[in-house]
């Protein structure tokens, strides 16, 4: 089978655990079939806006617009600029054309879309329809239902959006008419396909939850070394917006009054992420580490006695959670989106509700006082994750794929 992935991002350019997934998901589908991406690049002169092939059939170029995604958080954009940015991405003709460019040479079999925010999903969609294409597409966020991709708008209260404001209700207007319904829409949560047919996307596609896959290794895992030694480490990973809830966990951390237990942060290039060191500078237990390598990241997982998610926005189904649990670390999260889809409460984790400080530090102070509790838990959250065993995933995408292929003949 050929097969086309399109992604905004993609490896070098990451900023989500949306593009860390496209990535493994191509390494696995090339492995028995055709594969080939079509993606960005942040601007590199003219010759960045034609589309440029690269090895292992990864097809890049600069989307003609007034900046790249990949460079957004580090830019000082006037609101002005970022509303005419997000008109142009509504359907952008030059992305048009270079998506539709490369399918007729390609010819693929199947094409998957995922976030495409930034290349414009609206003129993705239409080359891919415009050549009678079979798709399906995986929601992992909701750039079609707001700006902001994370329906937790800044010019309102900091919490999540649920009822859309005058301009939010002209922009999924504006997205519904210029969106072709794919074959079939995917998302990892239940949830995200929940919020999308609440406001009447996809009305005609056939939807399935697919939760992520995990590359589990094949080994017996040893959980005494899981051990509580006297030290409780904790563990946060992820981007450092304030969508992300970090300021929550540093809050309800340092209200806690014992030094028998450390707060590790990665994560790092977000304008946020200052207010959060300085937030957290005067306690000496709580280390930021910044942006690491994703391999000396999973070092951390193993040594963490529990990770934490605590998000305030409708987070799809967090990469994090994933990996965590493949390590045998368990999880606290915050109650809301597809985080409670991965997370039993008092099982695999911990679930509180999102913003609620007191809730977390009361579920830390808990672990603490009875530290013996961590062993069980880590065995359950390992346990957990192998229903996402990647290869089991795989085997599901391409059942997907063909169903969509049947759905396009029809």
């Amino acid at each position: 089978m050929k097969i086309c992935i399109i992604s905004n991002l993609y490896n070098p350019y990451i900023i989500g655990g949306a593009e860390i997934y496209v990535e493994k998901i191509a390494k696995y589908l090339s492995k028995e079939n055709e594969v080939f991406v079509i993606t960005t690049k942040p601007y590199e002169g003219l010759s960045s806006l034609k589309p440029l092939l690269k090895s292992r059939k990864i097809y890049r170029f600069y989307p003609l617009n007034f900046y790249h995604t990949y460079n957004a958080p580090k830019l000082k954009i006037p609101d002005f600029l970022k509303l005419l940015w997000h008109i142009i991405d509504l359907w952008n003709p030059h992305s048009y054309f270079m998506v539709k460019k490369i399918l007729e040479k390609e010819n693929p079999d199947i094409v998957h879309t995922h976030n495409s925010s930034g290349l414009s999903a609206g003129a993705a969609f239409s080359a891919v329809k415009s050549l009678n294409l079979p798709l399906v597409h995986t929601a992992h966020d909701y750039a079609i239902l707001c700006p902001y991709l994370t329906l937790l708008c800044p010019l309102w209260k900091e919490e999540p959006c649920k009822y859309p404001r005058f301009p939010c209700k002209i922009y999924r207007g504006m997205k519904r008419k210029i969106l072709h319904s794919p074959d079939i829409v995917t998302a990892p949560s239940q949830f995200v396909l929940d919020m999308h047919a609440k406001s009447s996307f996809f009305e005609e596609s056939t939807k399935i939850v697919l939760p992520l896959g995990i590359e589990l290794k094949n080994i017996d895992f040893n959980f005494d070394k899981k051990k509580n030694n006297g030290e409780i480490n904790v563990l946060y990973v992820g981007q450092v917006g304030k969508h992300k809830g970090v300021q929550f966990l540093i809050n309800a951390f340092k209200k806690i009054n014992t030094d028998n237990i450390k707060l590790h942060i990665i994560g790092g290039g977000h304008p946020y992420e200052k207010y959060l060191r300085d937030l957290g500078k005067d306690d000496r237990r709580i280390t930021f580490y910044g942006k690491i390598p994703n391999e000396e990241v999973q070092k951390f997982y193993r040594k963490a006695d529990i990770s934490v998610v605590p998000s305030i926005w409708y987070d799809n189904s967090p990469v994090v959670i994933y990996e965590a649990f493949k390590e045998g670390t368990s999880v606290i999260g915050s109650n809301i989106g597809g985080i409670p889809e991965l997370i039993k409460d008092n099982y695999n984790g911990f679930l509180f509700e999102p913003g609620n400080t007191e809730q977390l530090k009361g579920i830390l102070d808990n672990i603490i006082e009875n530290p013996q509790q961590l062993k069980e838990l880590s065995k359950n959250a390992f346990e957990s994750v192998k229903q996402y065993d990647m290869n089991k995933h795989i085997k599901k995408l391409l059942e997907i794929y063909k169903e969509a292929i049947e759905l396009n003949k029809r």
